[in-house]
């Protein structure tokens, strides 16, 4: 998911397992162009590894490189910027207070969401934004846009409050609340639903309108802007 330099020819990386949650580990001398880890160690690559423990740090000992989502994803700047954006919500989500068995399906969200990227299935900015509703969800923050998230009344709802989780009926709507375009709601909805043909069928507007309530939620939960998806937004 992410790298940092160590020294003169290593890096820390760190990385999402499905057995293990998020590791640390330390791959010595792949800052060489002669390195055995070739770009098995690069962002957004699906890698089998061996690790050995260390006192401070893991080790990374082998890889076998599985699939090469990077190179696909690296090609494609919105391509590039959704992963980027990808990775930085798994980190924050599966961080070392997390058990393994609840970073388990984030692994295999991030690794499908990550695959789809890879193929262009569909635009980056809608396979970004359904990841991260689906991330906040299986983290426990599951929203709703489609009954009231206050007192669970059948929708459709014009109104969405990101601290009540969603949706709200006009008996319960707090101050604050924003009033999106029904259509964005709608496409929300699909978005967490994986409701493709609605998503892909969704017109521009409403995509950056609900992408803005996506990124407010995402926030209000990790407590902290995304690095990456304000590199997105500036674009």
């Amino acid at each position: 998911m992410r790298t940092y330099k160590l020294g003169e020819a290593d890096r820390i990386i760190v990385l999402l397992t499905a057995d293990h949650g998020q590791i640390r580990a330390v791959a010595k001398g792949v800052r060489r162009a002669s390195s055995k880890f070739g770009s098995s160690l690069e962002p957004f690559m699906h890698s089998r590894m061996q690790i050995i423990r260390g006192r401070n740090l893991d080790i990374v000992s082998q890889t076998q490189l599985l699939h090469s989502y990077g190179s696909t994803v690296a090609a494609d700047y919105d391509s590039y910027g959704a992963a980027s954006a990808m990775v930085e919500t798994a980190e924050r989500l599966t961080t070392a207070d997390v058990d393994a068995s609840a970073a388990a399906p984030q692994f295999r969200l991030l690794h499908g969401a990550l695959a789809s990227l890879s193929r262009a299935e569909h635009a980056p900015r809608i396979i970004l934004n359904s990841y991260i509703l689906r991330a906040l969800s299986t983290a426990g923050w599951a929203p709703s846009f489609t009954v009231c998230s206050r007192c669970g009344k059948e929708g459709p709802h014009r109104s969405v409050n990101i601290g009540v989780g969603g949706v709200v009926c006009d008996d319960c709507r707090p101050s604050g609340s924003q009033t999106p375009a029904p259509e964005s709601i709608q496409l929300l909805a699909a978005l967490l639903a994986g409701d493709w043909a609605t998503a892909d069928a969704s017109d521009v507007s409403h995509q950056k309108e609900a992408a803005s309530v996506v990124e407010r939620y995402l926030q209000f939960h990790v407590e902290k802007n995304l690095r990456s998806l304000s590199v997105m937004d500036q674009t």
